[in-house]
């Protein structure tokens, strides 16, 4: 069995879900995946069933009913993941924004420098973003810088979705306790991990915008993680996560 579960949200990615599965089955570490589809619209689970006859055993599939959020489908995915005794759980995304050939290297950083969190980072070294306006690449760099000042967490790409946990930190979190769904959920599971006192390292990763599909970011999500922001470090001063 395999001991790595990239889990993958979906919605409406029937021109990436293929290819990007076939690509993770490709590598040189056996990963299994688990997709979280909300309900597509557009056929993305049919195309994941008939995957599934292809890849038994390693491909799996959680169909919620409509869109229900990032963070909820992260967390559903991580109980599966943990009653199943897998020991690394891996954040991608569905549309190649992350390449999955670095899967092995968040998961090798993960076993080699005994990290509990490694996140393959835009910005560890300069702006590594292809594809996006300006206006979109200062907004996600200084939202980052926001976040470290504010919560005072040691990670450069504080919204970053591209990601390992290894299984004694998702153990180790209340997930009743996680409050955000959008974009704010990847700055809430860092923080928490780190006021934990679990290791977090950083890797250089290159960020592609999507190319077939349609983006999930909107304003909401965006004004989220900004108060969200705000809402964390209240917390923090009203009760320790420990």
């Amino acid at each position: 069995m395999s001991q790595g579960l990239v889990i993958i949200p979906t919605y409406n990615e029937k021109e990436n879900i293929e290819k990007i599965l076939r690509t993770v089955f490709s590598l040189t570490e056996p990963f299994h995946v688990l997709v979280v589809d909300d309900g597509s619209p557009d056929g993305t689970a049919d195309i994941v069933k008939a995957l599934q006859q292809e890849y038994p055993g390693q491909l799996f599939m959680m169909e919620r009913k409509g869109k229900q959020g990032l963070g909820t489908a992260y967390l559903r995915g991580f109980e599966w993941g943990l009653a199943k005794d897998y020991q690394f759980f891996f954040e991608m995304d569905a549309d190649f924004s992350h390449n999955p050939e670095d899967l092995v290297r968040l998961y090798q950083c993960s076993v080699n420098e005994n990290k509990d969190v490694v996140v393959g980072s835009r910005y560890i070294k300069g702006v590594n973003v292809v594809n996006w306006p300006m206006s979109r690449v200062l907004l996600s760099y200084f939202a980052s810088r926001y976040v470290r000042v504010i919560l005072g967490i040691p990670v450069e790409d504080t919204t970053a979705g591209f990601i390992c946990y290894r299984r004694r930190v998702l153990e180790a979190i209340n997930f009743r306790k996680i409050k955000f769904v959008g974009y704010a959920f990847q700055i809430e599971m860092k923080y928490v991990a780190y006021k934990l006192g679990f290791s977090i390292m950083e890797i250089p990763v290159i960020f592609t915008d999507r190319t077939l599909g349609k983006s999930k970011m909107s304003k909401n999500i965006i004004r989220e993680a900004v108060f969200g922001v705000l809402q964390l470090k209240m917390r923090n001063i009203l009760r320790r996560y420990k």
